[in-house]
């Protein structure tokens, strides 16, 4: 579930574009790591704030991912695609791994060669993966742009990981939009929707040396920090916030792909226990999201999304026991939906959704807060975990 609610957004208004700078700067070494002389400072020690294209008082230029506030988003993301440096992102080892992408692509080709020896081999294989599509002709596009390109990618040739991916990208549409419209072939469906994603993210870690996550905190979701002067303006945008988001990632999209698996032939019924404790569940995490905005609100003068981010660091509240809690609640409540619609689809959605935001988008949250407010965070980070809630004693 890509959540929208970032808990632990709390981003300075990005700088100003000149016309005698470039759009994007280099990244520059961590500010933890400078001379407490070169750090930006922080007002009441937790405060920051951007002028000019460089924090107050520090004389040094940050690298912004957000691009010209002034040009179009598509065009600020094709421009830097073809700019990202190959190191200075955060993240997790293995979306930087090209070694890794090789080997997924070699997995990929034995698993494909292996899937049209048993379709050939077996009809019930066939008719749940490929419905009535006539197996001879899809075989012989298959065969070289999807097993022979995966295998190619994985000895190490770039050029065959692009194909590779985009054959993948362009089956796993075709197969889902032909499951949904005859219901039939609908494992074939999920089965290659699961390789696109994994083709696609091997391929740019092939062409990149690593997955630019950095991209997703562009645009609608590009940082600024909240204006608004009063507490009451603040609770009343964090209510409006956090009904579009459940309406949306909780009702809207979970209904739609319940909709889509059972129209896959894919629906697995459960007990009507289950979905009590589904109940129970999404209740409690919900009530924990609340806690959690109504304290970014509050003590850190700003609401949950990027475009009215805190300024203050928030260590009160349910963030005294976990770093992220609102995540924590929207994903529990994610699941929550899949156990109460009786979805394995959703399920994984949510599952899903909680992994993009671990690997993809928390490593530059967190990477902003010890960069803004020093060591106060990274105290806080080494005495909270991120994910299981800590009690402090005492």
């Amino acid at each position: 579930m890509n959540t929208p609610i970032f808990p632990g957004r709390q981003r300075s208004r990005p700088p100003s574009v000149r016309k005698d700078h470039p759009p994007c700067h280099p990244p520059q070494r961590p500010s933890h790591t400078l001379p407490a002389k070169e750090r930006a400072p922080a007002a009441n020690g937790l405060h920051t704030q951007a002028r000019g294209g460089g924090l107050v008082g520090s004389g040094l230029r940050t690298r912004s991912w957000l691009g010209n506030p002034a040009s179009g988003y598509a065009e600020d993301m094709g421009r830097d695609l073809q700019n990202l440096p190959d190191t200075g992102a955060p993240g997790p080892w293995f979306l930087r791994d090209v070694r890794l992408a090789r080997a997924y692509f070699g997995v990929q080709a034995v698993a494909g060669a292996l899937w049209w020896i048993t379709v050939f081999a077996s009809d019930q294989v066939r008719f749940a993966t490929l419905g009535a599509l006539n197996p001879v002709a899809v075989f012989w596009l298959d065969l070289p742009l999807f097993v022979l390109a995966s295998g190619v990618a994985a000895a190490g040739w770039r050029p065959a990981a692009a194909v590779s991916a985009l054959w993948t990208a362009l089956v796993a549409t075709g197969m889902a939009t032909y499951a949904t419209i005859t219901t039939l072939g609908g494992w074939g469906a999920i089965l290659m929707v699961a390789a696109a994603i994994g083709s696609v993210g091997s391929a740019l870690v092939f062409r990149l040396g690593r997955v630019p996550s950095e991209l997703l905190l562009r645009g609608p979701l590009a940082g600024r920090t909240d204006t608004s002067r009063t507490t009451g303006t603040r609770l009343r945008r964090t209510a409006a916030q956090t009904s579009v988001f459940w309406v949306l990632f909780l009702a809207a999209f979970p209904l739609l792909i319940a909709w889509l698996e059972s129209r896959w032939g894919l629906a697995i019924e459960i007990g009507g226990a289950w979905r009590w404790t589904g109940a129970a569940l999404f209740l409690a995490a919900g009530a924990l999201g609340i806690w959690a905005a109504v304290s970014l609100a509050t003590t850190g003068k700003g609401t949950p999304l990027p475009s009215a981010a805190t300024t203050t660091l928030v260590i009160r509240g349910p963030y005294r026991f976990v770093r992220n809690p609102m995540a924590l609640g929207s994903i529990a409540q994610g699941v929550a939906v899949g156990v109460m619609l009786s979805s394995w689809f959703v399920v994984l959605y949510a599952i899903a959704g909680a992994l993009v935001w671990d690997w993809l988008v928390r490593p530059h949250e967190e990477q902003d807060l010890a960069e803004r407010f020093g060591e106060p965070f990274r105290a806080y980070q080494e005495r909270v975990r991120c994910w299981i809630p800590t009690f402090p004693r005492g």
